[in-house]
């Protein structure tokens, strides 16, 4: 007998690469950026999840599958939920 549950596709990401392309991966990202301002952070970001209950739209919102993609990529650690490598990446500018 034949399953009457619909066939379902499997779930894609779509990542920011090294290059600064987006490409579609079947792993969801690690870490989140934010395009215009080039910070990475953590998923549980309490700075992001402040924001997006407060109705901030994510619409610059990106992916990453490592932090050195996001390195790669030309963005910055958060120094709210990555401070100890936002220090290092603050002190190896100055």
């Amino acid at each position: 007998m034949a399953s009457s549950r619909p066939h379902r596709t499997p779930r894609t990401y779509r990542l920011l690469g090294p290059d600064g392309v987006f490409y579609t991966s079947a792993t969801p990202g690690r870490l989140g950026g934010h395009a215009r301002t080039r910070v990475y952070g953590r998923l549980d970001c309490p700075v992001a999840l402040s924001l997006l209950r407060r109705g901030f739209e994510p619409r610059h919102r990106v992916f990453f599958a490592d932090e050195a993609t996001a390195i790669a990529a030309g963005f910055r650690p958060c120094g709210a939920c990555l401070r100890e490598r936002y220090r290092a990446w603050k002190a190896a500018r100055a």
